[in-house]
């Protein structure tokens, strides 16, 4: 596949603003969180939605290019079914099973007065009230939806089109770029990501369509920020 030189003016600019440039905007916005939260109360609600709208600009973008570039389509980026519903139900059911399990789990670590793996990287991300806690319901469902789209699906076909890499060296530095997106949380949040990231890749990959990927990337930061045990105000406050 050879990209025209619209559609390589573009993917340029969005990998170099993936690579390079979000993960330090990321990072300046998760520090400003830190410091200013408990001074501002509006300052989570602010950052979800500037990230939430820089999100859907990026998917906006990736799927711009599918529609300017004739040698690629929606399917050639997975947004498309391709396994039986019957299956589908049953990977849902399965995950579902698991989610529940793990955070019966978490919750019997804050029980005890535990650390909870994971929590540490996202720590200002947690919801402290109601309405953040709608705030950061969308912010998982928009991350699972345009993540996917943007780092699964337009990266993998543009490695594979514009730099002619095979399919695997391809999502190798889709999920590269995508680790890097998460700059903000730091190396052992940044080890997490890409422990998933490649679940999420290989799953893409195995079903050709981003179906999968995108719902459980939903629920898995659904239950990162919502369903798991808050940590105490103090901790929150002295966290960086």
């Amino acid at each position: 596949m050879s990209f025209t030189p619209l559609t390589l003016v573009l993917s340029a600019a969005l990998v170099g603003y993936l690579a390079f440039v979000s993960p330090l905007l990321g990072r300046r916005s998760y520090d400003r969180l830190a410091r200013s939260r408990d001074q501002d109360p509006v300052v989570y609600r602010r950052m979800c939605t500037l990230w939430c709208a820089e999100l859907w600009a990026l998917a906006a973008v990736a799927l711009l290019i599918v529609a300017v570039e004739p040698g690629l389509d929606a399917a050639g980026i997975g947004l498309v079914i391709k396994n039986p519903p019957s299956d589908t139900l049953g990977t849902i059911t399965g995950f579902l099973v698991a989610a529940a399990i793990g955070v019966f789990v978490l919750r019997r670590l804050a029980a005890r007065g535990k650390s909870i793996p994971g929590q540490q990287a996202v720590t200002h991300l947690l919801p402290r009230t109601a309405a953040e806690r709608w705030y950061a319901a969308g912010l998982s469902v928009t991350a699972g939806i345009t993540e996917e789209i943007v780092y699964r699906g337009l990266l993998i076909a543009v490695g594979m089109g514009v730099f002619g890499l095979s399919e695997n060296v391809a999502a190798f530095a889709a999920l590269a770029v995508f680790v890097a997106g998460h700059l903000y949380q730091g190396w052992r949040g940044m080890l997490a990501v890409t422990l998933i990231g490649f679940g999420l890749t290989a799953l893409y990959l195995r079903t050709g369509s981003l179906l999968m990927p995108i719902l459980l990337h939903a629920l898995i930061d659904l239950r990162g920020l919502l369903l798991v045990p808050q940590p105490r105000r103090e901790l929150v406050g002295n966290a960086g």
